[in-house]
């Protein structure tokens, strides 16, 4: 299997071509958010993975796990729990520093496309309000969310020179966190939303760093099979020809 780590910039192209779109101008990274959904009531870890619409100039086809770039103004969204002070710490102290207020919103960022593209609200069921357009399937179904239970698994910045450029912070989650399972997804983002084997998921059509991940992820499942919070992250940037991996 090819890791990133194992790879130069120019493998990274060429492996991830549909993916990596080359720009004409060099963009500052954004911030970006996803959650991996682990249910794990069975014998074996799934995950739910998504293929992204065909008609999609971004990754056409390719399954990927709910995700999307971060809303500044998700900072101001009430929860029901905060991040785990082991969790918000990990977030808050990988470089550049952010603040709070920041790194809430790109954990919040995470449950909301969560809801936006696979209909899964993640919370506590009770009363909830928001003036917000994008918090009203939270607010019609009375979830509260809840950023106590997510875990800070992973980080990758998109290569320099994309089209797209992102800093995303990966997230997991028990599927028991899972306060409403709606019938229809609010959006068409994703289509053919599954529940994966972990392994059998690294052999679907993924973008490099996909795979990378949930390798990262099948492995600390191996050792903390409670994804106990506060342990070490893995980083995954380009540093001149290649790509680096460090622990946060």
């Amino acid at each position: 299997m090819q890791r990133m780590e194992d790879l130069t910039r120019a493998d990274l192209d060429v492996v991830d071509a549909r993916a990596s779109s080359l720009g004409s101008r060099p963009l500052r990274p954004r911030d970006a958010a996803t959650l991996i959904l682990v249910d794990r009531s069975g014998s074996e870890h799934l995950v739910l993975m998504g293929r992204r619409h065909r008609r999609h100039k971004f990754m056409p086809g390719s399954f990927v796990f709910p995700g999307g770039r971060t809303d500044p103004a998700d900072s101001r969204i009430a929860v029901a729990n905060d991040l785990h002070p082991h969790e918000q710490a990990k977030l808050v102290g990988s470089p550049p520093r952010l603040t709070a207020a920041r790194a809430k919103a790109i954990a919040l960022s995470a449950i909301r496309e969560t809801y936006e593209e696979a209909g899964l609200l993640i919370g506590r069921e009770g009363p909830f309000s928001s003036r917000s357009p994008h918090w009203q399937g939270f607010v019609a179904n009375r979830v509260c969310p809840s950023l106590q239970s997510l875990r800070f698994i992973a980080r990758a910045i998109t290569p320099p020179g994309r089209v797209r450029r992102f800093d995303t912070r990966f997230f997991a989650v028990w599927r028991s966190q899972v306060a409403v399972e709606l019938a229809e997804c609010p959006t068409d983002e994703l289509e053919e939303i599954a529940w994966v084997p972990i392994r059998s998921a690294m052999e679907l059509d993924i973008p490099t760093v996909t795979r990378t991940v949930l390798d990262d992820l099948a492995h600390r499942l191996e050792i903390d099979p409670e994804l106990a919070p506060g342990q070490p992250v893995p980083f995954y940037f380009v540093r001149g020809k290649r790509v680096e991996r460090v622990l946060l």
